[in-house]
């Protein structure tokens, strides 16, 4: 019975996941005890008036829609279930590794929905598919247990950056509205004294104290490739750099007065990336290459 119940947490079944079962720790809440927004509603950014200039927001770019996400709302639910032109997406937010991805929610040709299991794995959110019950981590874009183990979800590129340069680029974005079906102070910053603080909720694989633990960063993949651009390297930077990953030639646009960074391939394109904290990201990459300025 002990044997079954190690391999169970939270209603999921961790048989055969492809990460460490005693890895995998409750975060508190139980399944659904953070609730995903299934129904999004959206306003123009002459209502948003909930919004301030320096909030923190997600935003994103798609079949010509352009939307917001506020992180003071995403704090409160991790998971937004939205379409595009029809297309269904799915946007994700981890607060303790301040990580924010979106991905297309399609799977083998099949919409899925998506849902917070309350468990983490290296502090970050394991989310899961309500179809097959298949646990799926945010950093690692894969699911690491049930049907779908091993699996991969398609990244979008998104930014996560402040209001008020989303909506300087982007006038006509919609924004996600307060109006959730949950009644949550959505004015709160509920991480702000966790973001201060060098110290980490939950136990990590591995630690690298090379910057400090939520020193920001911008991560991304060329195909199995992994690399690092921490903003105090960027800093030293100037705004565009220029380098090659796994053979590939890109840019890199960092903006120091919103704190945010964004890669493009040669062709202009935004490529997927993730703004995280450096424990978060190594805790995950551990071989990554780092960026360091030079001189």
């Amino acid at each position: 019975m002990s044997s079954c119940f190690a391999q169970s947490k939270n209603s999921f079944d961790l048989q055969d996941a492809l990460i460490p079962i005693e890895q995998v720790l409750s975060g508190g809440p139980v399944k659904d005890g953070i609730p995903a927004i299934d129904k999004p509603v959206f306003i123009t950014v002459n209502n948003s008036d909930f919004l301030h200039n320096e909030s923190a927001v997600l935003g994103v770019k798609y079949k010509g829609v352009v939307k917001a996400y506020p992180i003071n709302i995403l704090n409160w639910h991790e998971v937004v279930n939205d379409r595009f032109n029809e297309e269904s997406v799915v946007i994700t937010f981890c607060p303790l590794c301040g990580s924010g991805m979106a991905f297309l929610a399609v799977i083998d040709g099949e919409t899925h929905t998506f849902g917070v299991s309350g468990l983490l794995y290296n502090s970050d959110v394991l989310l899961y598919d309500r179809q097959t019950q298949s646990l799926w981590s945010q950093l690692m874009n894969k699911a690491i247990s049930g049907p779908h183990r091993g699996k991969c979800l398609v990244s979008l590129p998104i930014s996560h950056t402040t209001w008020q340069d989303w909506k300087t680029r982007h006038p006509d974005t919609l924004v996600l509205s307060t109006d959730t079906g949950y009644k949550r102070n959505y004015r709160k910053h509920l991480y702000a004294s966790y973001i201060e603080s060098p110290h980490t909720m939950f136990p990590l694989s591995v630690v690298s104290r090379k910057y400090h633990p939520k020193e920001l960063v911008m991560g991304l993949e060329i195909e199995g490739k992994f690399k690092v651009y921490p903003f105090i390297e960027l800093e030293q930077s100037s705004a565009t750099v220029t380098d090659i990953v796994n053979g590939q030639l890109i840019t890199i646009r960092y903006d120091s007065q919103y704190r945010s960074a964004a890669a493009f391939n040669q062709s202009g394109e935004q490529l997927p990336s993730v703004r995280t904290f450096w424990f978060a990201w190594y805790a995950f990459h551990p071989d990554t290459e780092i960026y360091a300025f030079q001189n």
